[in-house]
């Protein structure tokens, strides 16, 4: 926070180094202590090489829906079984935003509610 802030609003980020890097959005979580989630925004891309940790992804592979949209899909399911929430925003087009296949997450709680 800003010095000087005294807003109940509290933000902080993550990369998330691929879709399913829930630990880096955990420890910026940790870091803002108590308060309740207002949202999280993220934005998500597939990985282009089609594999993620190793391992093969379908995400690419679908003919009549965007990779970006399975993409969304994935990284918003998640979030939203990480916080047990549903308070998220999921953008497409991460590209040149964080690793391939990764993206930026910004937490915003709301710290004068336990």
């Amino acid at each position: 926070m800003g010095e000087g802030w005294s807003g109940p609003l509290a933000i902080d980020h993550a990369v998330m180094g691929d879709a399913i890097d829930v630990a880096s959005v955990r420890e910026a979580r940790e870091r803002m202590g108590e308060g309740i989630l207002v949202a999280a925004l993220a934005k998500a891309e597939a990985d282009p090489t089609g594999r993620m940790r190793g391992r093969r992804h379908v995400m690419l592979d679908d003919s009549d829906i965007s990779s970006t949209r399975h993409a969304r899909a994935f990284v918003g399911g998640a979030l939203a079984g990480y916080f047990g929430e549903t308070e998220i925003y999921v953008s497409g087009g991460a590209e040149h935003q964080g690793p391939p296949g990764g993206g930026p997450v910004a937490i915003i709680l709301d710290r004068s509610q336990p």
